[in-house]
Protein backbone atom coordinates (compact mmCIF):
# COMPACT_ATOMS: atom_id res chain seq x y z
CA UNK A 1 0.00 0.00 0.00
CA UNK A 2 1.83 3.45 -0.79
CA UNK A 3 1.05 6.07 1.55
CA UNK A 4 4.43 8.74 0.95
CA UNK A 5 3.22 11.16 -1.98
CA UNK A 6 6.89 10.03 -3.66
CA UNK A 7 5.76 6.50 -3.77
CA UNK A 8 2.89 7.55 -6.47
CA UNK A 9 3.04 10.91 -7.16
CA UNK A 10 6.37 13.07 -7.18
CA UNK A 11 9.76 12.16 -8.28
CA UNK A 12 11.81 10.80 -11.26
CA UNK A 13 12.31 6.97 -11.88
CA UNK A 14 15.80 7.56 -12.19
CA UNK A 15 16.30 9.59 -8.80
CA UNK A 16 14.17 7.25 -6.84
CA UNK A 17 16.27 4.12 -7.58
CA UNK A 18 19.30 5.99 -6.84
CA UNK A 19 17.65 5.41 -3.12
CA UNK A 20 15.66 2.62 -3.50
CA UNK A 21 16.76 -0.80 -0.83
CA UNK A 22 17.81 -2.70 -4.02
CA UNK A 23 20.75 0.11 -4.82
CA UNK A 24 21.74 1.17 -1.10
CA UNK A 25 22.28 -2.83 -0.82
CA UNK A 26 24.03 -2.79 -4.15
CA UNK A 27 26.47 0.23 -3.00
CA UNK A 28 27.37 -1.43 0.28
CA UNK A 29 28.14 -4.67 -0.78
CA UNK A 30 30.45 -2.92 -3.50
CA UNK A 31 31.88 -1.50 -0.93
CA UNK A 32 32.66 -4.74 0.90
CA UNK A 33 34.02 -5.98 -1.92
CA UNK A 34 36.37 -3.02 -2.07
CA UNK A 35 37.61 -3.28 0.94
CA UNK A 36 38.35 -7.15 0.72
CA UNK A 37 40.13 -6.01 -2.91
CA UNK A 38 42.39 -3.22 -0.52
CA UNK A 39 43.09 -5.78 2.17
CA UNK A 40 44.19 -8.38 -0.36
CA UNK A 41 46.36 -6.11 -2.05
CA UNK A 42 48.43 -5.41 1.00
CA UNK A 43 48.61 -9.09 2.02
CA UNK A 44 45.81 -8.78 4.96
CA UNK A 45 43.32 -11.10 3.54
CA UNK A 46 44.20 -13.73 0.81
CA UNK A 47 43.92 -12.84 -2.80
CA UNK A 48 41.35 -15.69 -3.15
CA UNK A 49 39.50 -14.69 -0.15
CA UNK A 50 38.56 -11.25 -2.19
CA UNK A 51 38.32 -12.99 -5.65
CA UNK A 52 34.98 -14.66 -3.89
CA UNK A 53 33.84 -12.15 -1.74
CA UNK A 54 33.46 -9.83 -5.02
CA UNK A 55 31.81 -12.76 -6.71
CA UNK A 56 29.57 -13.87 -3.98
CA UNK A 57 27.81 -10.40 -3.90
CA UNK A 58 26.21 -10.51 -6.65
CA UNK A 59 23.68 -13.44 -5.52
CA UNK A 60 23.11 -11.52 -2.12
CA UNK A 61 19.30 -10.96 -2.31
CA UNK A 62 17.65 -8.19 -0.72
CA UNK A 63 14.83 -10.49 1.20
CA UNK A 64 17.55 -12.63 2.57
CA UNK A 65 19.27 -9.24 4.41
CA UNK A 66 15.84 -8.20 5.46
CA UNK A 67 15.48 -11.62 7.12
CA UNK A 68 18.52 -11.58 8.95
CA UNK A 69 17.86 -7.94 10.04
CA UNK A 70 14.58 -9.44 11.84
CA UNK A 71 16.34 -11.65 13.72
CA UNK A 72 19.66 -9.61 14.99
CA UNK A 73 18.03 -6.18 14.32
CA UNK A 74 21.01 -4.93 13.19
CA UNK A 75 21.09 -3.72 9.18
CA UNK A 76 24.91 -3.46 8.30
CA UNK A 77 25.40 -6.84 10.07
CA UNK A 78 22.66 -8.52 8.32
CA UNK A 79 23.98 -7.67 5.02
CA UNK A 80 27.69 -8.70 6.64
CA UNK A 81 25.94 -12.06 7.50
CA UNK A 82 24.08 -12.65 3.82
CA UNK A 83 27.47 -12.22 2.29
CA UNK A 84 29.12 -14.32 4.43
CA UNK A 85 26.69 -17.19 3.58
CA UNK A 86 27.33 -17.08 -0.04
CA UNK A 87 30.90 -17.70 0.41
CA UNK A 88 32.60 -20.65 -0.18
CA UNK A 89 36.61 -21.92 1.42
CA UNK A 90 36.62 -19.92 4.48
CA UNK A 91 36.25 -16.85 2.64
CA UNK A 92 33.59 -15.91 4.43
CA UNK A 93 35.75 -14.88 7.70
CA UNK A 94 37.52 -12.12 5.37
CA UNK A 95 34.01 -10.32 4.99
CA UNK A 96 33.76 -6.42 6.77
CA UNK A 97 37.08 -7.34 8.49
CA UNK A 98 39.05 -4.06 10.53
CA UNK A 99 35.57 -2.32 9.51
CA UNK A 100 32.89 -0.70 11.44
CA UNK A 101 29.60 -0.15 9.92
CA UNK A 102 29.49 3.26 9.21
CA UNK A 103 32.77 2.79 6.77
CA UNK A 104 30.14 0.96 4.99
CA UNK A 105 27.54 2.72 5.18
CA UNK A 106 28.78 5.94 4.99
CA UNK A 107 30.71 4.82 1.80
CA UNK A 108 27.96 3.42 0.49
CA UNK A 109 26.16 7.23 0.97
CA UNK A 110 29.00 9.00 -0.42
CA UNK A 111 28.24 6.16 -3.86
CA UNK A 112 24.30 7.02 -3.51
CA UNK A 113 25.18 10.70 -3.80
CA UNK A 114 27.90 10.77 -6.58
CA UNK A 115 24.63 9.45 -8.36
CA UNK A 116 22.29 11.59 -6.99
CA UNK A 117 24.18 14.78 -8.41
CA UNK A 118 24.51 13.51 -11.54
CA UNK A 119 20.82 13.48 -11.74
CA UNK A 120 20.40 16.94 -10.35
CA UNK A 121 23.40 18.29 -12.87
CA UNK A 122 21.88 16.66 -15.53
CA UNK A 123 18.47 18.53 -15.49
CA UNK A 124 19.65 21.81 -13.66
CA UNK A 125 22.11 22.26 -17.17
CA UNK A 126 18.96 21.61 -19.09
CA UNK A 127 17.30 24.29 -17.13
CA UNK A 128 19.83 26.28 -17.27
CA UNK A 129 19.49 26.01 -21.49
CA UNK A 130 16.15 26.62 -21.27
CA UNK A 131 16.03 29.81 -19.17
CA UNK A 132 18.76 31.44 -21.95
CA UNK A 133 16.92 30.30 -24.72
CA UNK A 134 13.64 32.08 -23.34
CA UNK A 135 16.20 35.18 -22.60
CA UNK A 136 17.73 35.09 -26.14
CA UNK A 137 14.36 35.11 -27.89
CA UNK A 138 12.27 37.84 -25.30
CA UNK A 139 15.36 40.04 -24.99
CA UNK A 140 13.64 42.80 -27.13
CA UNK A 141 10.00 42.32 -25.49
CA UNK A 142 9.44 45.25 -23.53
CA UNK A 143 7.29 44.63 -20.02
CA UNK A 144 6.17 46.67 -17.30
CA UNK A 145 8.92 46.26 -14.68
CA UNK A 146 7.45 46.15 -11.13
CA UNK A 147 8.49 47.00 -7.50
CA UNK A 148 6.23 46.56 -4.41
CA UNK A 149 3.85 45.35 -6.16
CA UNK A 150 3.42 48.13 -8.40
CA UNK A 151 4.88 49.41 -11.81
CA UNK A 152 7.55 50.74 -12.44
CA UNK A 153 10.02 51.70 -15.41
CA UNK A 154 10.13 49.47 -18.20
CA UNK A 155 12.25 46.34 -18.83
CA UNK A 156 12.32 43.44 -20.72
CA UNK A 157 11.08 39.91 -19.90
CA UNK A 158 14.77 38.79 -21.58
CA UNK A 159 16.06 40.39 -18.97
CA UNK A 160 14.02 38.84 -16.43
CA UNK A 161 15.42 35.26 -17.94
CA UNK A 162 19.03 36.71 -17.81
CA UNK A 163 18.91 37.09 -14.23
CA UNK A 164 17.33 33.96 -13.01
CA UNK A 165 19.34 32.14 -15.80
CA UNK A 166 22.64 33.75 -13.35
CA UNK A 167 21.09 32.42 -10.75
CA UNK A 168 21.09 28.94 -11.99
CA UNK A 169 24.61 29.61 -12.94
CA UNK A 170 25.69 30.21 -9.88
CA UNK A 171 23.84 27.10 -7.95
CA UNK A 172 25.57 24.56 -10.85
CA UNK A 173 29.03 26.70 -9.92
CA UNK A 174 28.38 25.86 -6.37
CA UNK A 175 27.84 22.34 -6.73
CA UNK A 176 30.92 21.75 -8.72
CA UNK A 177 32.51 22.94 -5.80
CA UNK A 178 31.16 21.28 -3.32
CA UNK A 179 31.46 18.08 -5.12
CA UNK A 180 34.72 17.09 -3.76
CA UNK A 181 33.76 17.64 -0.20
CA UNK A 182 30.26 15.90 -0.27
CA UNK A 183 31.15 12.34 -2.54
CA UNK A 184 34.11 11.16 0.00
CA UNK A 185 33.88 7.75 1.66
CA UNK A 186 36.21 6.67 4.74
CA UNK A 187 37.54 3.06 6.00
CA UNK A 188 38.71 4.01 9.36
CA UNK A 189 37.20 1.91 11.81
CA UNK A 190 35.45 2.09 15.23
CA UNK A 191 35.93 5.69 16.47
CA UNK A 192 38.41 6.54 13.55
CA UNK A 193 41.56 5.62 14.28
CA UNK A 194 42.08 2.51 12.28
CA UNK A 195 43.45 0.50 14.98
CA UNK A 196 41.58 -2.74 13.58
CA UNK A 197 43.79 -2.26 10.37
CA UNK A 198 47.14 -1.80 12.01
CA UNK A 199 49.79 0.28 10.21
CA UNK A 200 48.35 -0.18 6.47
CA UNK A 201 44.92 1.93 7.71
CA UNK A 202 45.63 4.62 5.47
CA UNK A 203 46.68 2.87 2.56
CA UNK A 204 43.63 0.87 2.66
CA UNK A 205 41.59 3.94 2.91
CA UNK A 206 43.34 5.32 -0.18
CA UNK A 207 42.83 2.16 -1.98
CA UNK A 208 39.36 1.34 -1.46
CA UNK A 209 38.18 4.86 -2.39
CA UNK A 210 40.47 4.29 -5.47
CA UNK A 211 38.48 1.47 -6.44
CA UNK A 212 34.98 3.06 -5.88
CA UNK A 213 36.00 6.31 -7.59
CA UNK A 214 35.47 8.66 -5.08
CA UNK A 215 36.89 10.81 -2.16
CA UNK A 216 38.32 9.86 0.88
CA UNK A 217 37.99 12.01 4.30
CA UNK A 218 41.24 13.14 5.53
CA UNK A 219 39.95 12.44 8.93
CA UNK A 220 36.62 10.94 10.82
CA UNK A 221 35.67 9.87 13.48
CA UNK A 222 33.34 6.53 12.88
CA UNK A 223 31.20 8.44 10.73
CA UNK A 224 31.83 11.04 8.06
CA UNK A 225 31.22 14.67 9.29
CA UNK A 226 27.90 16.19 9.19
CA UNK A 227 28.95 19.43 7.86
CA UNK A 228 29.36 17.74 4.22
CA UNK A 229 25.88 16.79 4.18
CA UNK A 230 24.14 19.79 4.96
CA UNK A 231 26.46 21.28 2.58
CA UNK A 232 24.63 19.75 -0.19
CA UNK A 233 20.99 19.47 1.65
CA UNK A 234 21.76 23.78 1.81
CA UNK A 235 22.36 23.37 -1.64
CA UNK A 236 19.41 21.60 -2.31
CA UNK A 237 16.95 24.12 -0.36
CA UNK A 238 18.86 26.94 -2.13
CA UNK A 239 18.62 25.84 -5.72
CA UNK A 240 14.65 25.24 -4.93
CA UNK A 241 14.30 28.84 -3.68
CA UNK A 242 15.12 30.00 -6.90
CA UNK A 243 12.81 27.86 -8.90
CA UNK A 244 10.06 28.81 -5.69
CA UNK A 245 10.68 32.74 -7.12
CA UNK A 246 10.65 31.90 -10.74
CA UNK A 247 6.87 30.07 -9.96
CA UNK A 248 5.73 33.59 -7.81
CA UNK A 249 6.58 34.89 -10.64
CA UNK A 250 4.58 32.95 -13.25
CA UNK A 251 1.68 32.94 -10.83
CA UNK A 252 1.81 36.42 -10.34
CA UNK A 253 2.06 37.28 -14.19
CA UNK A 254 -0.87 34.75 -15.25
CA UNK A 255 -3.21 36.37 -12.75
CA UNK A 256 -6.40 37.28 -14.89
CA UNK A 257 -5.70 41.00 -14.15
CA UNK A 258 -2.04 40.98 -15.23
CA UNK A 259 -2.33 37.79 -17.72
CA UNK A 260 1.05 38.19 -19.65
CA UNK A 261 1.97 34.65 -19.24
CA UNK A 262 0.29 31.29 -18.74
CA UNK A 263 1.72 27.75 -17.77
CA UNK A 264 0.85 25.44 -20.61
CA UNK A 265 -2.67 24.01 -20.57
CA UNK A 266 -3.51 20.69 -22.09
CA UNK A 267 -6.35 20.93 -24.75
CA UNK A 268 -8.22 18.43 -22.32
CA UNK A 269 -6.86 19.49 -18.83
CA UNK A 270 -9.69 20.49 -16.30
CA UNK A 271 -8.88 23.64 -13.99
CA UNK A 272 -11.67 23.49 -11.60
CA UNK A 273 -14.30 21.45 -10.49
CA UNK A 274 -16.98 23.88 -10.41
CA UNK A 275 -15.45 26.89 -12.68
CA UNK A 276 -14.66 25.59 -15.91
CA UNK A 277 -13.13 28.36 -17.31
CA UNK A 278 -10.48 27.96 -14.85
CA UNK A 279 -6.25 27.74 -16.14
CA UNK A 280 -4.59 27.85 -12.82
CA UNK A 281 -0.48 27.61 -12.58
CA UNK A 282 -0.91 24.26 -10.80
CA UNK A 283 2.41 23.21 -12.35
CA UNK A 284 4.12 26.66 -10.60
CA UNK A 285 2.05 26.14 -7.41
CA UNK A 286 3.74 22.64 -6.75
CA UNK A 287 7.36 24.01 -7.35
CA UNK A 288 6.58 26.71 -4.86
CA UNK A 289 4.47 23.95 -2.28
CA UNK A 290 7.21 21.35 -2.93
CA UNK A 291 9.89 24.21 -2.36
CA UNK A 292 8.77 24.30 1.60
CA UNK A 293 9.80 20.92 2.40
CA UNK A 294 13.04 20.67 0.91
CA UNK A 295 14.32 23.84 2.75
CA UNK A 296 12.32 22.48 5.92
CA UNK A 297 15.52 19.67 5.37
CA UNK A 298 18.14 22.04 6.11
CA UNK A 299 17.50 22.17 10.19
CA UNK A 300 17.40 18.58 10.58
CA UNK A 301 20.34 17.82 8.56
CA UNK A 302 22.02 20.45 10.52
CA UNK A 303 21.74 18.59 13.30
CA UNK A 304 22.96 15.81 12.32
CA UNK A 305 26.46 17.38 12.55
CA UNK A 306 26.04 17.49 16.50
CA UNK A 307 26.43 13.58 17.65
CA UNK A 308 27.48 12.90 21.09
CA UNK A 309 31.53 12.17 21.53
CA UNK A 310 33.15 10.42 18.19
CA UNK A 311 29.02 8.96 17.31
CA UNK A 312 25.60 8.16 17.94
CA UNK A 313 22.84 6.85 15.89
CA UNK A 314 20.27 9.69 15.98
CA UNK A 315 21.73 10.93 12.30
CA UNK A 316 21.11 7.60 10.72
CA UNK A 317 16.94 7.88 11.22
CA UNK A 318 16.69 11.22 10.23
CA UNK A 319 18.79 10.63 7.37
CA UNK A 320 16.66 8.00 6.47
CA UNK A 321 14.49 10.61 5.44
CA UNK A 322 16.31 13.38 4.67
CA UNK A 323 18.44 12.49 2.00
CA UNK A 324 16.13 10.38 -0.62
CA UNK A 325 13.11 13.43 0.07
CA UNK A 326 15.50 16.44 -0.10
CA UNK A 327 17.00 14.72 -3.72
CA UNK A 328 13.88 13.08 -5.30
CA UNK A 329 11.94 16.86 -4.30
CA UNK A 330 14.38 18.88 -5.66
CA UNK A 331 15.10 16.57 -8.95
CA UNK A 332 11.05 16.64 -8.87
CA UNK A 333 10.81 20.49 -8.74
CA UNK A 334 13.52 21.58 -11.53
CA UNK A 335 12.29 19.01 -13.83
CA UNK A 336 9.04 20.73 -13.42
CA UNK A 337 10.51 23.78 -13.98
CA UNK A 338 11.91 23.10 -17.43
CA UNK A 339 7.93 21.78 -18.75
CA UNK A 340 6.80 25.05 -17.12
CA UNK A 341 9.47 27.78 -18.65
CA UNK A 342 10.18 25.97 -21.99
CA UNK A 343 6.36 25.91 -22.48
CA UNK A 344 5.22 29.12 -21.16
CA UNK A 345 2.92 30.99 -23.47
CA UNK A 346 3.39 34.92 -23.37
CA UNK A 347 0.59 36.91 -24.44
CA UNK A 348 2.49 40.84 -26.02
CA UNK A 349 -1.45 42.36 -26.34
CA UNK A 350 -1.64 41.97 -22.28
CA UNK A 351 2.14 42.83 -22.06
CA UNK A 352 1.71 45.92 -23.84
CA UNK A 353 -1.66 46.57 -22.17
CA UNK A 354 0.21 46.46 -18.80
CA UNK A 355 3.08 48.84 -20.10
CA UNK A 356 0.63 51.19 -20.77
CA UNK A 357 -2.04 51.04 -18.15
CA UNK A 358 -0.72 54.05 -15.94
CA UNK A 359 -0.95 56.21 -19.02
CA UNK A 360 3.06 57.18 -19.00
CA UNK A 361 3.30 57.96 -15.50
CA UNK A 362 5.74 54.68 -15.13
CA UNK A 363 8.21 57.42 -17.06
CA UNK A 364 8.48 59.89 -14.59
CA UNK A 365 12.37 58.45 -14.01
CA UNK A 366 13.35 58.99 -17.52
CA UNK A 367 11.38 63.06 -17.81
CA UNK A 368 12.80 63.46 -14.56
CA UNK A 369 16.79 62.59 -15.95
CA UNK A 370 16.51 64.17 -19.15
CA UNK A 371 15.30 67.36 -17.40
CA UNK A 372 18.49 67.58 -14.98
CA UNK A 373 20.62 66.63 -17.38
CA UNK A 374 19.23 69.82 -19.16
CA UNK A 375 20.02 72.35 -15.83
CA UNK A 376 17.13 71.51 -13.78
CA UNK A 377 18.95 70.57 -10.45
CA UNK A 378 17.91 66.63 -9.82
CA UNK A 379 16.02 67.31 -6.55
CA UNK A 380 14.27 70.10 -8.62
CA UNK A 381 13.16 68.32 -11.31
CA UNK A 382 12.31 65.10 -8.86
CA UNK A 383 9.33 67.31 -7.13
CA UNK A 384 8.45 68.60 -10.70
CA UNK A 385 8.05 65.40 -12.07
CA UNK A 386 6.17 63.85 -8.92
CA UNK A 387 4.06 66.54 -8.82
CA UNK A 388 3.12 66.37 -12.08
CA UNK A 389 2.23 62.79 -11.62
CA UNK A 390 0.23 63.40 -8.97
CA UNK A 391 -1.47 65.82 -11.12
CA UNK A 392 -2.32 62.98 -13.71
CA UNK A 393 -2.92 60.52 -11.22
CA UNK A 394 -5.82 62.66 -9.69
CA UNK A 395 -7.34 63.86 -12.98
CA UNK A 396 -6.89 60.56 -14.95
CA UNK A 397 -5.42 62.98 -17.86
CA UNK A 398 -2.06 61.33 -19.46
CA UNK A 399 1.10 61.67 -18.04
CA UNK A 400 2.30 63.19 -21.34
CA UNK A 401 -1.00 66.00 -21.68
CA UNK A 402 0.19 67.35 -18.28
CA UNK A 403 3.73 67.49 -18.70
CA UNK A 404 3.46 69.30 -21.93
CA UNK A 405 0.44 72.19 -20.08
CA UNK A 406 3.50 72.87 -17.31
CA UNK A 407 5.30 75.75 -18.18
CA UNK A 408 8.26 74.80 -15.71
CA UNK A 409 8.37 71.67 -17.79
CA UNK A 410 8.33 73.57 -21.37
CA UNK A 411 11.12 75.68 -20.51
CA UNK A 412 13.41 72.54 -20.87
CA UNK A 413 11.35 70.31 -22.81
CA UNK A 414 9.75 70.02 -26.42
CA UNK A 415 7.07 68.30 -27.43
CA UNK A 416 8.62 65.82 -29.33
CA UNK A 417 11.19 65.37 -26.36
CA UNK A 418 8.12 64.63 -24.26
CA UNK A 419 6.58 62.20 -26.53
CA UNK A 420 9.96 60.51 -26.81
CA UNK A 421 10.67 59.97 -22.89
CA UNK A 422 6.92 58.58 -22.25
CA UNK A 423 7.68 55.84 -24.77
CA UNK A 424 9.11 52.91 -22.44
CA UNK A 425 10.52 51.34 -25.80
CA UNK A 426 13.29 53.82 -25.45
CA UNK A 427 13.87 53.58 -21.73
CA UNK A 428 15.23 50.06 -21.52
CA UNK A 429 18.95 50.77 -21.09
CA UNK A 430 21.29 48.30 -21.58
CA UNK A 431 18.80 45.36 -20.79
CA UNK A 432 19.31 44.14 -24.41
CA UNK A 433 22.89 44.43 -24.28
CA UNK A 434 22.95 42.73 -20.66
CA UNK A 435 21.39 39.57 -21.73
CA UNK A 436 23.23 38.82 -24.75
CA UNK A 437 26.19 38.96 -22.47
CA UNK A 438 24.64 36.78 -19.96
CA UNK A 439 23.66 34.50 -22.91
CA UNK A 440 27.27 34.90 -24.65
CA UNK A 441 29.12 33.96 -21.17
CA UNK A 442 26.13 30.67 -19.74
CA UNK A 443 25.45 28.99 -23.45
CA UNK A 444 26.96 25.92 -24.08
CA UNK A 445 28.27 25.15 -27.11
Amino acid sequence: MAIHPIEYRYGTDEMKFVWSEANRLEKIMKVEAALARAEADIGMIPKEAADIIEASIGSVELERVKEIEDEIHHDMMAVVVAISEKCEEDADKWVHFGATSNDMLDTATGLQLKEAVKVLEDKIRKLLDVLLLQAETHKRLVCAGRTHGQIGVPTTYGLRFAIWASEVARHIERLEQLKPRLIVGQMTGAVGTQAAFGKDGIEIQKRVMQYLEIGSVDVSNQIIQRDRHAEFVMWMANTVTTLDKIGVEIRTLQRSEIAEVEERFRKKQVGSSTMPHKRNPIKSEQICGLARIVRAMIEPELQNNTLWDERDLTNSSCERIVFPEACVLTDHIIKLAIGVIENLRFYPENIRRNLDLLRGLNMGEAVMIELAKRGVGRQEAHELVRSSAMEAHETGKHFKDILLANPNVANYLSEDDIINLVDPDRYIGTAVEQVEAVVAKLKRN
